[in-house]
């Protein structure tokens, strides 16, 4: 697959380097390893739902690349997204295979977030193929950068398996390609997208904060109870950088934040 050359769009490798940056310094529980930070019942529960979530993130974007292949409009763009429909799978079979490892249910596991997350895909249903590309790309940018802020805080061994299933599959720079390619064909594409991407991030970061504040051990995590070091004012902060990293990938898109 070919990138388009624009040289302010961002390496997508840079760009996860980037949303991975935020918070540098090592917590105590990011020291350990998952056998002895396992031992506190809480943070146990945390990485449960965080690996939960994730799974069944992970499940539904293989879901969604899969009735996007069905929009596409050449059998080159239909292969590549089933290629990235596959990839994700795969991080799904990861994290399910954790969870099995570590004595916890799967499917018990990823339930909690169903219901959130497919009323966020309901909710922002793309209506075209252009829409269906800014949405994997803006919507699961915005997840990954979430969950890499929150690995920061966790043990070595969940955090290595986190960050590894967040890798991009390829969909970012294919993406890029196709939406600023349309924008050019037809300038008038990228107010409607600019929108669409926009209602996009309010969505997202709505649905991040709604699952956060339903969990207790997750937002017990995030606010300096299981792995201190974050405090209401860093996740301020925390959504702060999400924001500004979502500016940047409007911006390599062609489209106005």
């Amino acid at each position: 697959m070919t990138t388009p050359e624009h040289p302010e769009q961002p390496d997508s490798s840079a760009e996860a380097a980037d949303a991975a940056d935020a918070p540098e310094e090592s917590t105590a529980v990011a020291a350990q390893g998952w056998d002895r930070a396992s031992a506190d019942p809480q943070y146990r529960a945390a990485v449960v739902d965080l690996l939960g979530a994730l799974a069944y993130g992970e499940l539904a974007a293989f879901e969604r690349l899969a009735e996007d292949a069905k929009l596409a409009p050449t059998l080159a763009d239909k292969a590549a997204l089933a290629k990235m429909a596959s990839a994700e799978f795969h991080h799904f079979e990861q994290l399910r295979d954790r969870l099995a490892a570590i004595g916890e249910e799967p499917t018990q596991a990823m339930e909690p977030f169903v219901a959130a997350l497919d009323g966020f895909h309901r909710q922002t249903a793309p209506s075209d193929w252009l829409e269906g590309l800014v949405k994997a790309y803006v919507g699961d940018s915005i997840a990954s950068d979430f969950y890499r802020e929150v690995a920061a805080r966790l043990d070595s061994d969940t955090r290595s398996l986190v960050l590894a299933v967040l890798d991009d599959t390829g969909h970012a720079s294919f993406a890029v390609e196709k939406v600023r390619a349309a924008i050019e064909a037809e300038p008038r594409v990228g107010g409607r997208l600019a929108l669409w991407a926009r209602r996009l991030m309010g969505e997202a970061l709505s649905q991040s904060q709604r699952v956060v504040a339903e969990r207790d051990a997750l937002s017990t995590m995030l606010v300096g109870g299981v792995a201190d070091g974050f405090d209401l004012a860093e996740v301020g902060k925390m959504f702060s950088r999400i924001t500004e990293a979502h500016t940047k990938r409007m911006a390599a898109l062609g489209l106005a934040a």
